[in-house]
């Protein structure tokens, strides 16, 4: 495994993250993986502002949240029923702080391959981006053994959780060809959907899944 791999192999455990969150300059993010709130405004408002109407209350769960705007982003859209959870006690207990006036929110320590505190069939929006991007490196035609051990382990849990007609929205920068194979592991069945993101004026080129399980 060459050093780049072995580095990106470190975002999988919480210690680089608590790391990384620990350098936080007061209320300045100190890292937002590629897209902001403002940046999947489109993408919300088709798949998630159109659905699912703040006043019907939807249980929103942010699988490994980090320091993202996007909680709050919704927040003052009107979604006041929002589960953000991450393996960084460090980064869990900055944005615990900073948005303690914030009702309707909650920042939590838990690592999204073991949800045990999550009940099934709990959740009616979950979203990722970048979380599941972070369990992975080495070749994407053949991941290594504990890349997918770790994907599926998590996509299982997303399962879980999620309502018969809730739906995973995750949001990356990896190549869908790829990525299809980690989203359809053993245990889950999925309808998936993709959108294409962005203005088309960037080479740094996104993708959206959406993501139901079948009937």
């Amino acid at each position: 495994m060459g050093s780049s791999d072995e580095e990106n192999a470190r975002l999988a455990h919480p210690e680089f993250w608590d790391q990384r969150y620990g350098q936080a300059n007061g209320d300045r993010p100190t890292h937002e993986w590629f897209r902001t709130f403002g940046d999947l405004d489109s993408f919300f408002n088709i798949r998630l502002f159109k659905n699912r109407n703040p006043d019907s209350k939807p249980k929103i769960l942010h699988l490994g949240s980090g320091d993202s705007d996007v909680p709050v982003g919704l927040y003052e859209r009107g979604y006041k029923n929002q589960l953000c959870v991450d393996f960084s006690s460090t980064v869990v207990g900055i944005m615990s702080k900073r948005h303690s006036s914030m009702e309707g929110i909650e920042w939590k320590y838990a690592d999204v391959r073991r949800m045990d505190d999550l009940p099934d069939k709990s959740v009616d929006i979950a979203f990722d981006k970048g979380t599941l991007d972070a369990m992975i490196y080495g070749s994407p035609w053949c991941p290594p053994d504990d890349v997918k051990d770790n994907t599926s382990q998590y996509i299982r849990e997303v399962s879980r959780v999620l309502k018969d007609d809730g739906v995973f929205l995750y949001v990356t920068y990896r190549q869908p060809h790829f990525i299809r194979p980690l989203l359809n592991c053993k245990g889950t069945d999925w309808d998936i959907e993709l959108d294409i993101l962005g203005d088309g004026t960037s080479s740094f080129s996104y993708h959206g899944f959406v993501l139901r399980k079948k009937p």
